[in-house]
């Protein structure tokens, strides 16, 4: 994983609960998408079940009343031979990728609040999570007031905003 520093940008959004500005940007956030024709409650859901080739395992994250409920079945299987997708590969950027398209389709609201962020470096705040997916998909602020972290789910958000404006 590539770790970057970002010192004080001058435009920089951060984004924790989903009840916190920005919020709708994280994957707890309850914004359902479609799926090969099935509804998913948010899109942490959907981006934990693609993980899996058993569709008994992808129904019961499916099945899940909250997206953190849906991560925890989805932990619990981590370790058996349904697992398809490792994760923080390449492949899961990629369903990560999927995930976050079908919430702008879905939600086109969502597509003008992320073109309204312009030119903002987006980051996932992970200060308060530890472990190596916290600085995978999010950064965590330093004492030195550096970030650090791979971000790539801010990485993605920025290249989707790129890809909505055009």
């Amino acid at each position: 994983m590539t770790t970057m520093e970002i010192k004080n940008p001058p435009d920089l959004i951060c984004f924790t609960k989903v009840d916190l500005p920005h919020g709708w940007l994280g994957n707890m956030a309850p914004y359902p998408v479609e799926f090969d024709g099935l509804r998913w409650r948010t899109t942490e859901a959907l981006f934990q079940a693609l993980r899996f080739d058993d569709l008994a395992i992808r129904e019961e994250i499916r099945n899940q009343p909250s997206p953190m409920s849906a991560k925890m079945v989805a932990k619990r299987h981590l370790q058996s031979d349904a697992v398809r997708v490792q994760p923080r590969s390449p492949e899961d950027l990629e369903n990560m990728r999927l995930c976050l398209r079908l919430k702008l389709d879905c939600h086109s609201e969502l597509q003008s609040l992320l073109v309204a962020t312009e030119n903002a470096v987006i980051l996932e705040d992970a200060s308060k999570r530890r472990g190596e997916s916290a600085r995978f998909w999010g950064c965590q602020l330093g004492e030195d007031g550096i970030w650090r972290g791979g971000n790539q789910l801010g990485l993605l958000w920025m290249e989707l905003r790129d890809s909505v404006k055009k």
